[in-house]
Order: structure tokens, then C-alpha cells, then sequence
């Protein structure tokens, strides 16, 4: 079928869906089987299925790419696969085989590789999932697990594409602990942040910045990406301390930067040092990294009541340089010396 949509300026991010998904089964007697990619439909759960009682849930977030010369791109794919496995096993479900998840990759977007847009800033966005399904009411885990991938054709993460975005700083409200796992893809992480999300909507907002759950004065992570502030040629981004998402397009960056000549340091910022930085021009710059927003600039922090702009609210040559530097290498027209890219075949 034909992709639904008439102008990938119009695409959105998570708006429209592919014809096919894959599909696989697990239980303890017969362990991963019944693989299939077969027509995107509902799916049909019983009331008492674990997840929606005891949000047995967690997923990746990955993103398939069309090349100049019409090679299907994927970033870092088995760093996906690791970390859902990652991911699994703090919620008490099987791991899923890498081979056996990367042929389920292939397969799929190659089937649907008509609906991969190549306008610029658009990608195919590919979601693998897994759910508790076993019918119960009572705390445990699911000896019946179902996989499935589906994908979505995306424009920008933000509407308003490669330009800074402003971040609302939450500091009553938290996302997670050491302890708890917001170091996965859980689904529960990302329900915990909606009434913090629609706050900052309802001031202006595009995102939350949220600290640590402590003593509220640590800078951690915002609900779709990770962070970096800038000081002229040093990066500083929170470290992995149990509480943070890690991020592959944030060890990308962390790679890249280093390898380009910046200083990258990973330390706890506190927001009072980081938003005095901002008013005294000592921080040049800041911005985000995550799959699905790649590299996002951040032009404004407001933190109680108060704004503070951040490089006059303009995307930051280190910024640009880091993002045109990561862009070109998953849409294959730079060197990948880095052996991060995995080609699924031709368009």
C-alpha cells in the first residue's frame, strides 16, 4: 500500500502507521516461537493481562534511514538489541536472541520499505515492544511474553525541526532513583512524566528537565533525551548513575566529540550552577540527544517562575558541528569509521 500521506512536511512523528508488524511469542515450555510479520491490527488481550495491571512493558526506539545511492540504513541497531535485553531482564522477561531480533529488524522494514520517506530531517521510526500478556490479578511476572515490532514513518521530533527548543525544570515532581529503572525502556517511566509533560505544554514548553529525586538540585535527564551543557570546547553531561537513561546516541555524541577535539566531562550539574552559568554567558551552549530527536537544541531553561536563555536562543556551532556530523553518518554520506552503521539491503 501506499504510505497515507501526501506531504512529508505534514508527516508529524508517530502519526501514521506501516501496513505489516512482526509478531512473536514466548512461553516457558516452548520459549520464543510462532514469528511472523503479519497485517497491523488490534490486538485482542484478556482484561487480566499482566501489563495492564502491573506495567509489565518495555521497548526500544530506533530508526531506519534511505541513503544517496538507495541503501536501507539502521544506527547502531545490536546496541538497541542489547540494551532491550538489558531492559527484560530488570522486568522479569527473556531475552530475546540478537540474531533472532535483527532478522525480525530486516524483515519487517524491508517488507515495508516503500514507506521509508527520504525528505530531509525524515526517517522510518522503528518501535520494538515487549508486553506481559499472561491472564492473572496478583504481583508476578508473566510466563507469557509477546514481541512485536511496528514502524512509523517521521518528520522531526519537534514541529519546529533543528531550531531550540525551550525546557520547563521540574523540581517538585520526579521521574526515578537509583534503585528503580529509569536506566531502562520501561513504559512506566514515561507514564510517570505525563503530568509533569502537560504542565510545562500549559506554560510553553516543548519538555522537562527532571532532577534528582534526592535532593532535587541535580540536572538528570529530560523526558526524551539526554542533556549537555556547553562551555566553549567541554561538554558536560550528567553521568550513568543508575538513574539515567543511557542513551546510544548520547555515547555516539560522547565518541564523536571527543574524537573531534572537544573535552567531554561526565559529573553530577547542579541547576543552580548551570542556570548561573546561562545568566553570566559561561555557558555557550546546551542541547539534547535521543533517537528520536538526534541532537536538539535547548535555547531556554525556566526554572521557578523564572527564564533563562541560553546562547541568545540560537543553535550553537558545536551544536551544528556535532549534529551535521551525526546526521551524515546515519544517512550514509559520511565515513562510518566508527562501524556504527548496519545496511539491511536496497531500496
Amino acid at each position: 500500500m501506499r504510505p497515507p500521506y501526501e506531504d512529508v512536511g505534514k508527516l508529524g512523528f508517530g502519526q501514521y502507521f506501516t501496513d505489516f508488524m512482526f509478531v512473536m511469542k514466548y512461553n516457558e515450555e516452548k520459549g520464543w516461537h510462532d514469528k511472523k510479520i503479519k497485517k497491523y491490527e488490534p490486538f485482542a488481550f484478556d482484561p487480566a493481562a499482566c501489563m495492564l495491571h502491573y506495567s509489565q512493558e518495555v521497548f526500544e526506539g530506533q530508526k531506519a534511514y534511505v541513503s544517496e545511492d538507495g541503501r536501507v540504513l539502521m544506527f547502531r541497531p545490536q546496541d538497541n538489541a542489547r540494551r532491550m535485553n538489558r531492559s527484560a531482564v530488570r522486568m522479569c522477561m527473556p531475552e530475546i536472541p540478537e540474531d533472532i531480533y535483527m532478522k525480525a529488524l530486516k524483515d519487517l522494514i524491508m517488507h515495508e520499505k516503500q514507506w521509508i520517506p527520504q525528505a530531509p530531517m525524515t526517517s522510518l521510526y522503528v518501535r520494538p515492544t515487549m508486553i506481559g500478556v499472561e491472564p492473572f490479578l496478583g504481583v508476578k511476572p508473566s510466563r507469557e511474553i509477546l514481541f512485536y515490532i511496528i514502524l512509523s514513518p517521521v518528520g522531526p521530533y519537534y514541529k519546529n525541526g533543528f531550531n531550540p527548543i525551550g525546557i520547563y525544570v521540574e523540581d517538585v515532581m520526579v521521574r526515578s532513583m537509583p534503585g528503580g529503572v529509569g536506566d531502562i525502556k520501561a513504559g512506566g517511566n514515561y507514564g510517570a512524566s505525563l503530568l509533569a509533560g502537560l504542565e510545562a505544554k500549559k506554560k510553553g514548553f516543548e519538555q522537562v528537565m527532571w532532577l534528582d529525586a534526592k535532593e532535587h538540585k541535580y540536572v538528570e535527564e529530560v523526558g526524551s533525551m539526554n542533556v549537555f551543557f556547553v562551555y566553549g570546547d567541554k561538554l558536560v553531561t550528567p553521568p550513568l548513575d543508575g538513574s539515567i537513561l543511557p542513551g546510544i546516541t548520547r555515547d555516539a555524541v560522547i565518541t564523536m566529540a571527543s574524537d573531534l577535539g572537544y573535552e567531554v566531562e561526565e559529573r553530577p550539574i547542579n541547576i543552580d550552577e548551570a542556570l548561573r552559568d546561562a545568566e553570566n554567558g559561561k555557558l555557550t551552549e546546551m542541547f539534547g540527544t535521543g533517537t528520536a530527536v538526534v541532537i536538539s537544541p535547548v535555547g531556554l531553561l525556566f526554572y521557578k517562575n523564572k527564564e533563562y536563555q541560553i546562547n541568545e536562543k540560537k543553535v550553537g556551532k558545536v551544536t551544528q558541528r556535532l549534529y551535521d556530523a551525526l546526521v551524515d553518518i546515519q544517512y550514509g554520506r559520511a565515513e562510518d569509521r566508527y562501524n556504527w552503521v548496519y545496511e539491511l539491503g536496497k531500496m
